[in-house]
């Protein structure tokens, strides 16, 4: 294979990638959201500098695919972590947990999404919505709203998910050092909301050495949603790049 045709790859393995070369458009994308406020010390052992640790607050989620082009339908789960940069209010994305490869791969190596493979579910039982989040056969996660109590403001629907979003793409070198190392941003593009909700809600978080999320206590629940959209995620541009001066 020519020089010239290698570089037209951009994923491994070169012949079969692991995911498609395509920008994913998301159709009933559903989310459980449920807001929590946390140990402050917590979030700022986790949350890299330049960004900003506000107000103490945590955005477990869970997403069930619907329909996803390139990788069909599948569930995530993780944290979010609300934080300000540079006067804008974000959040920093700190675990997401999918059963999908091909998507955990892609959200790694095009993007910086902080994806590991596990077992999210997201499904209504009894009254509530439930969302679990598990690691191999233990739970990590039960988060229980109750189903479609009160029409949420699709406005305020739009401002919960479409806010930007930080991440931290960490590429070693061969030396064992980084070789890039950026702080990202990037946010969510041509979002419909079809239908949004709230109501009461709890969420337990359970120790696990591997998927360490109960790390973030749960002191409060402070909020909770239930959206169903249709969305596509635009590309991220680097804001802070940490080896900057930093001598090879």
């Amino acid at each position: 294979m020519r020089t010239e045709d290698v570089r037209q790859h951009l994923t491994t393995p070169l012949t079969s990638p692991a995911f498609a070369p395509t920008v994913p458009r998301f159709t009933d994308r559903e989310y459980l959201n449920v807001v929590y406020r946390t140990d402050p010390e917590a979030l700022r052992a986790v949350v890299p500098e330049p960004l900003r640790v506000e107000e103490p607050l945590v955005r477990f989620e869970v997403m069930k695919m619907g329909d996803v082009s390139g990788y069909g339908p599948y569930t995530e789960a993780g944290q979010a972590i609300q934080v300000g940069f540079e006067g804008e209010r974000g959040e920093y994305l700190h675990a997401m947990y999918l059963d999908n490869f091909p998507a955990t791969a892609s959200g790694r190596e095009v993007a910086a999404y902080p994806k590991v493979m596990g077992s999210p579910a997201l499904y209504a039982d009894s009254g509530a919505l439930v969302g679990t989040l598990e690691h191999g056969s233990l739970r990590v996660a039960t988060a229980t709203m109750g189903y479609k109590h009160h029409e949420l403001d699709r406005r305020e629907a739009e401002e919960q998910i479409g806010v930007p979003t930080y991440m931290l793409k960490t590429i070693p070198g061969y030396d064992g050092m980084p070789r890039v190392q950026e702080l990202v941003r990037t946010r969510i593009t041509d979002l419909t909301v079809k239908e949004a909700w709230t109501g009461p809600a709890r969420l337990q978080l359970f120790q696990h050495v591997l998927a360490p999320l109960a790390d973030l206590p749960v002191l409060e629940v402070v909020s909770a949603s239930h959206i169903l959209t249709d969305l596509t995620l635009s590309g991220v541009e680097p804001v802070h790049d940490y080896l900057k001066g930093v001598a090879s």
